[in-house]
């Protein structure tokens, strides 16, 4: 029996999400932990480590990127089709310490056959928004993964 398209579309990005992250050594070495992924939305976890502190005891603005970056790729992958960043800008709002749970909540604004843009809200554990990032995105040919059906 066929599988309804959203459930089917669900299982793609699931998938997709899932092969991208194994072969993601950036992400798993900074401790980032995909724990949702949606046809063109991704939530991605991090928290900070005392080695991602700059000079001003502060989560260092590129580690923030950087997690706000991987939702982004979850996100835009999540059709299985290979999709790299063409753009991206951050706008930062507040710290972020050692010990803050860091959420990047990727949500899909606007997608085309080749494009795509995506705002990225990263929020700690108090729900206190700490930064906000918008990317454009790029796609290139083949597929994220071989999926079986």
């Amino acid at each position: 029996m066929a599988k309804p398209p959203g459930e089917q579309a669900q299982g793609v990005a699931e998938r997709s999400a899932q092969a991208l992250f194994g072969r993601d050594r950036a992400s798993q070495a900074l401790g980032m932990r995909l724990v949702a992924v949606r046809p063109g939305g991704a939530r991605v976890v991090m928290t900070v480590r005392p080695d991602m502190v700059n000079g001003h005891d502060v989560c260092h603005g590129g580690i923030v990127f950087a997690l706000a970056d991987s939702a982004f790729a979850f996100a835009c992958n999540s059709y299985n089709e290979n999709t790299v960043a063409a753009a991206g800008s951050i706008d930062f709002l507040a710290a972020a310490r050692t010990g803050d749970e860091l959420t990047a909540e990727a949500s899909e604004l606007w997608r085309t056959k080749r494009n795509g843009i995506y705002e990225i809200s990263v929020r700690n554990q108090r729900g206190e928004r700490v930064a906000l990032f918008r990317g454009r995105s790029y796609r290139i040919d083949g597929p994220v993964t071989a999926i079986e059906e």
